[in-house]
């Protein structure tokens, strides 16, 4: 008996061995490799979607520093420093390479093939030619879809809504972000049914801002539609200072706008997406492949009214449109 159950322990261990050899090491940390089409700033901005995600992952149970760890690139605005700081992640060979924007993506799909990566925010991965589809994504990539572009005429119907006499909305985009390539254009049919004329102005880099406000200025622009952009959601105090200066009502993207002074804000809560991130990264570190990961896009939106910055700039809202709110900032 006991010759058999040395026998039998030592055919249990020939067949469990391979097992091991697949599995991680015993003390390993997973990596998260990090790349950031912003600056260090963000890192103490508490609405800023990298503390959201981090968030996240404590949510879950990770440590930083103990169970997980992350590694940081950022590119400070300068998105032509994308491609180079994603290899450099790369050659670290993380568990995952976490980004978000479509030029982030982009560089994180250009400089990998095998390394899971996460999108925890893109306007759109199956346009920008990052996924193959929403449901089989494939490959090593997977996230979120913003679904920007496509609100931007909800958007302005509902800038148009609360201030009826608008005729010219200037748009800012962002020139390196590829989803704002057919913005405004993608939205001239919903513009003509309003008698809205649109007028693109876009915002290279930082240093281009100043040019940018000057053209709005001078544009007889009556209102200010702001795209969705991580350089625009860091940038956003001085966007809506300007516009302050100028009374020019404005439309926005997610909360955090409508909370720096933006009269209405309309899209999916920006920070929960981010701590969804931290899921996807779960999943992957638990052995889900990210290409059977189905890209998730948001089905919750959220509309906020400044009260403060309508009074402020003489328009009165509808009592029928403030209902319509999920919050109103007074």
């Amino acid at each position: 008996m006991r010759r058999s159950a040395i026998g039998l322990l030592l055919a249990l261990a020939v067949l469990v061995a391979p097992l091991a050899a697949t599995a991680q090491p015993r003390g390993h940390i997973p990596v998260v490799g990090m790349l950031r089409p912003g600056d260090t700033s963000l890192d103490s901005d508490p609405k800023s979607g990298f503390n959201a995600f981090r968030q996240g992952l404590r949510d879950l149970g990770y440590v930083e520093g103990q169970t997980i760890r992350l590694e940081l690139r950022y590119t400070a605005w300068q998105w032509d420093r994308l491609p180079s700081l994603a290899a450099e992640l790369v050659q670290l060979q993380p568990d995952v390479i976490v980004t978000s924007t479509t030029p982030g993506a982009l560089a994180a799909k250009q400089a990998t093939t095998t390394i899971p990566i996460v999108v925890a925010v893109s306007e759109d991965l199956v346009a920008g030619g990052i996924v193959a589809s929403l449901a089989h994504p494939g490959g090593n990539i997977t996230g979120q879809n913003l679904r920007d572009p496509e609100l931007a005429g909800k958007r302005l119907e509902l800038l148009k809504e609360a201030v009826p006499t608008l005729t010219q909305v200037a748009v800012l985009v962002h020139a390196a972000d590829r989803a704002h390539d057919r913005v405004p254009g993608h939205i001239a049919a919903e513009a003509q049914a309003l008698g809205v004329r649109l007028q693109r102005v876009e915002v290279g880099d930082v240093g281009t801002f100043d040019r940018a406000f000057a053209t709005i200025a001078s544009s007889g622009a009556e209102a200010l539609m702001v795209m969705d952009s991580a350089m625009f959601n860091a940038h956003r105090h001085g966007i809506l200072e300007f516009a302050r200066m100028h009374r020019l009502p404005t439309v926005c993207g997610v909360r955090i706008y409508a909370e720096a002074g933006c009269l209405i804000a309309y899209a999916p809560d920006l920070l929960e997406m981010f701590r969804r991130a931290a899921v996807f990264v779960d999943k992957i570190l638990k052995g889900t492949k990210p290409g059977d990961l189905p890209v998730e896009q948001p089905a919750k939106f959220e509309l906020v009214i400044n009260l403060k910055t309508a009074e402020a700039l003489g328009i009165t809202i509808p009592p029928t449109f403030l209902f319509l709110a999920d919050e109103v900032i007074r």
